[in-house]
């Protein structure tokens, strides 16, 4: 089937953004055998924040975080998605690089694997195109994923048509350093604790330390340097703390970084074991070849010039060289709760749906699951089913709850103080009985009780998600 013929089609789903969110919805529709139209305008259209015209370009960390599934909410979610053939975990999985207990990916492999399964499935059709404004009227069933990045014609569009001002952030990439570049007579490779996750060994960062002197020196530096200049209309947008600037992070506080990515625990200098660093800055391997590492947690929006003299204050990287320097680009989401029903769909047109980070979910597996839930919905439509949302005791399930209002306390004017989130245990609905002993019988104490509820919190969400998916999707799927 042609393009033509499939954007007039009337079963045929349109999905606005390649990013993890529609690259994942449209492989769950096409999955589900409905035709789908991809709508990615770059290169037509480019961004402050993208590189390439890839699908499912990773233009922040290259990290998924936590893989985890029996004691992290996010490695719980990486669990979820595996279960339903997510085409972002698949690649994810197939190009992974060591990061200890995380899971992160080889950015180019990862993307070129995501767009190869798009182009290769029969259902799909990808369109190089900016769709400014709404969409057409003929598209009946339509998934807006076009991220934090949204063009401003489709966004004031979206804005018009829902009645409400969108909220908006800051949010700001971290830089990649040359390998080489960085001096290993200083540095050292270790893994917090010497957690061995997938792909690793142990010994996955590589680690920077710090003295009190040089890390004084250092903040003292970030606070003063250049910093990005801000547009009257942005002077107000508030950061999203869970990816703040390091600047900023200095500036509430001198120890916030030493609390923060520059915590010196867990970690050993193999060099003079019995000196603790002040401090620790710690460089995560970025891509398969092992050739380019990025500085965790250093999103920055210094300038350029100033970022090059300050990064190279940090022992180990006076010599770098960087593939790429921090950047900052303004974030916008929906009052989703107040605007968006349990379906994803817009009250005030439920022809749309969206999904990923413009409703208010931060982080890739986030958007990828808020993407997979929006395409499953979409493709019900279209077949004339009824898909019910997975339970709320599921990763996907609290998400969405918090995306559209389950557990947010609301007053007259709608949903209070709406602000993005990532995947945690605390939107889950609390066990019925929390664990308090061990399997030995004897009183759970202290962090053990912490650690059995969220273990337990998993295997509910496991077990649920399993009974979600044979009693609903397969169901539906047999229809």
């Amino acid at each position: 089937m042609t393009i033509e013929n499939k954007a007039a089609s009337t079963d045929t789903v349109h999905i606005i953004g390649g990013g993890l969110a529609g690259s994942e919805a449209a492989w769950q529709i096409a999955n589900a055998g409905v035709n789908v139209v991809l709508h990615e305008m770059r290169p037509v259209r480019t961004t402050d924040a993208h590189r390439t015209d890839s699908v499912a370009e990773l233009v922040c960390s290259n990290s998924f975080r936590s893989d985890d599934a029996a004691n992290n909410a996010v490695g719980l979610l990486h669990a979820e998605l595996r279960k339903l053939n997510s085409l972002i975990m698949r690649s994810a999985d197939a190009n992974q690089v060591p990061a200890g207990g995380a899971l992160a990916v080889d950015r180019d492999g990862f993307s070129a694997a995501v767009n190869a399964a798009l182009v290769a499935h029969p259902r799909v059709e990808i369109q190089r195109e900016e769709v400014a404004g709404l969409p057409p009227e003929e598209w009946q069933n339509v998934i807006v994923a076009t991220g934090p990045l949204t063009s401003a014609p489709l966004a004031e569009a979206i804005r018009a048509l829902s009645g409400e001002t969108a909220l908006a952030f800051f949010d700001a990439i971290a830089p990649i350093v040359h390998r080489d570049s960085i001096d290993m007579s200083i540095a050292w490779f270790q893994s917090r604790y010497d957690k061995v996750g997938p792909g690793g060994n142990g010994a996955d960062y590589i680690n920077c330390p710090m003295t009190r002197e040089q890390y004084d020196a250092f903040v003292d530096a970030l606070i003063s340097g250049e910093k990005t200049d801000f547009k009257e209309w942005e002077a107000n947008t508030p950061y999203f703390d869970g990816c703040l600037p390091i600047e900023v992070m200095a500036e509430r506080g001198r120890e916030t970084l030493r609390h923060g990515p520059m915590k010196p625990v867990g970690l050993t200098n193999p060099r003079d074991p019995t000196v603790k660093p002040y401090a620790i800055v710690q460089l995560r391997q970025d891509n398969k070849l092992g050739t380019l590492y990025n500085i965790v947690g250093f999103q920055t929006k210094l300038k350029y010039g100033a970022q090059t003299q300050v990064l190279r204050m940090i022992p180990g990287l006076q010599n770098a060289e960087f593939a790429r320097l921090g950047g900052l680009h303004r974030n916008t989401f929906l009052n989703s709760p107040k605007l968006l029903d349990p379906q994803l769909r817009l009250h005030a047109q439920p022809r749309l749906r969206f999904a990923g980070q413009m409703t208010g979910c931060e982080g890739y597996v986030e958007s990828a699951g808020i993407g997979l839930l929006a395409g499953l919905f979409a493709a019900a439509d279209v077949r004339g089913d009824a898909i019910t949302p997975p339970p709320p005791t599921t990763a996907l399930g609290a998400l969405l709850g918090h995306i559209t209002g389950g557990h947010i306390e609301t007053i007259d004017a709608g949903p209070r103080s709406f602000q993005p989130m990532n995947i945690n245990f605390g939107l889950f609905p609390p066990l019925a009985s929390p664990p308090t002993k061990k399997p030995d019988g004897t009183r759970l104490r202290g962090n053990e009780k912490t650690i059995a509820k969220k273990q337990a919190i998993s295997a509910r969400a496991l077990v649920d998600l399993d009974h979600w998916i044979a009693d609903t999707l397969r169901v539906s799927n047999a229809a």
